[in-house]
């Protein structure tokens, strides 16, 4: 099995399409996750190809109004299909909405993806209905043909623990987790300052071993992929800063490279 490695637009946005695509290459990214607009995503798509890159677009509702938020996210989906992304990774629903509210959007998903023909994954996210690894059983009892990116982060940081006490929760997102954001999170935030410093590397073995776990499935049902994007994210927000200056403590891009080494080497991969 062949794993396919993306790095994210994301931080990224003072570059054009094809500067970002000719850095990403050279680092030896196989695509591209990218979040763009409805005027630019068939620009993000051809540019990738051109370069011979891979290239997932991601989706977002629109608004606290349900019945808008919808209509949005329908569209959405509808539009980002047409340009025929490898997949489609989408942020969906709120927190807040209800259990019938969010089901209602994964179905429309489910139904974009049956009449578009591209996969629809729902990224594991803080905000989404997807907030925490508790939040997400009865999605996952209810509706079992639902597909999740998997960004654990988030769930490391909503419950201020590495999940230790809800191992079965987690084993039920890996089963139907088929992709993944690399991203190490923490009890007290998403993110790591660096997962290169020792302070942190039983946080970034936690991770790595639900990643693990994800691949050795994939592995066993003889997948011929599996996807990662290493999105560790910019300053200022998920990179730490130092006061007052805003520097950022780290380079995202050198970290996001890192993460890519790290599992290519973990798994022995060229």
């Amino acid at each position: 099995m062949k794993t396919v490695f993306f790095c994210p637009m994301w931080g990224m946005e003072s570059l054009s399409y094809p500067e970002a695509a000719k850095r990403v290459k050279a680092a030896g990214y196989d695509g591209m996750e990218i979040s763009a607009g409805p005027g630019k995503r068939k620009e993000a798509v051809q540019v990738m190809r051109d370069q011979g890159l891979e290239v997932i677009l991601m989706a977002f509702g629109g608004g606290s109004n349900f019945t808008e938020h919808k209509q949005k996210y329908r569209d959405d989906l509808l539009d980002i299909a047409a340009n025929k992304p490898l997949f489609i990774n989408a942020h969906t629903g709120h927190d807040y909405f209800t259990f019938e509210q969010n089901a209602e959007l994964i179905q429309t998903a489910l139904d974009v993806q049956k009449q578009t023909g591209v996969r629809i994954l729902h990224e594991t996210h803080r905000g989404r209905f997807s907030y925490s690894a508790p939040a997400i059983q009865y999605y996952l009892l209810k509706l079992p043909d639902m597909r999740l990116t998997a960004d654990y982060s988030h769930w490391v940081n909503v419950a201020e623990s590495y999940l230790t006490d809800q191992a079965e929760n987690v084993t039920r997102a890996i089963a139907v987790s088929d992709h993944i954001h690399c991203r190490v999170g923490q009890p007290e935030a998403p993110q790591v300052s660096d997962p290169r410093a020792p302070e942190w590397q039983a946080a970034l073995e936690s991770h790595a071993k639900w990643w693990d776990a994800i691949r050795a499935r994939l592995q066993k049902a003889n997948a011929p992929t599996l996807t990662v994007t290493c999105e560790f994210g910019p300053a200022p927000g998920y990179l730490p800063t130092l006061p007052y200056t805003n520097q950022p403590v780290a380079s995202q891009w050198d970290i996001n490279v890192f993460m890519k080494d790290y599992l290519k080497k973990r798994w022995q991969e060229n």
